[in-house]
């Protein structure tokens, strides 16, 4: 064997090595914490900020004939009120989060308008802008893809973004705070 079909070997099996240390990731790690259900309290608390939360949403979508544009709005309450200890559950990810994913989505729909890869580009531009901004908050991914498979227009934005993201914090405030296990926000920026 010469000295270029050792090279080659040795090549082959760096490359056999780097796929299994890939392929090992799939099968995760022990649990080493338990499983935690919310005291019952916490239960029901979470159970009224939601009714309260997406009640005031559902009212404001309904008026304003626009039922489906705040789906995204959903996930973020399972968010506020569900986890509400939770870094991408403050304030500021919920707010900021929705809002520069909705201004992406707005705005990859006016330049690119409705594709298959409009609405990836825009789901994950906002990503980008999220994680660059430290405001992740995981339904903006879908805000994002709403506002290009919806054409929104700027309003969206504001309208059921902005507004819709505040509402669902300001109940999360009220409520939350109700049960002497909850601090929220943890912090507002």
């Amino acid at each position: 064997m010469d000295l270029m079909d050792s090279a080659q070997i040795l090549e082959n099996e760096q490359r056999k090595s780097k796929l299994i240390k890939y392929l090992v990731k799939f099968k995760g790690h022990k649990r080493i914490t338990p499983l935690v259900s919310p005291a019952p309290v916490d239960i029901l608390i979470t159970l009224l900020g939601t009714m309260l939360g997406i009640s005031f949403l559902s009212i404001l979508l309904f008026i304003y004939e626009i039922p489906m544009l705040a789906a995204s709005l959903g996930a973020s309450a399972v968010l506020v009120y569900g986890v509400p200890d939770a870094p991408l559950s403050q304030p500021r990810n919920v707010i900021l989060g929705h809002t520069f994913s909705a201004s992406i989505g707005v705005l990859t729909y006016q330049i690119f308008g409705i594709t298959w890869w409009s609405v990836a580009l825009g789901a994950a531009l906002a990503l980008l802008v999220m994680l660059l901004t430290k405001t992740t908050h995981p339904p903006g991914g879908a805000t994002a893809m709403l506002a290009v498979l919806n054409g929104a227009g700027p309003m969206f934005i504001v309208a059921p973004m902005i507004s819709g993201s505040i509402i669902l914090v300001l109940v999360a405030v009220l409520v939350n705070n109700l049960s002497p296990n909850r601090n929220y926000p943890r912090y507002w920026y």
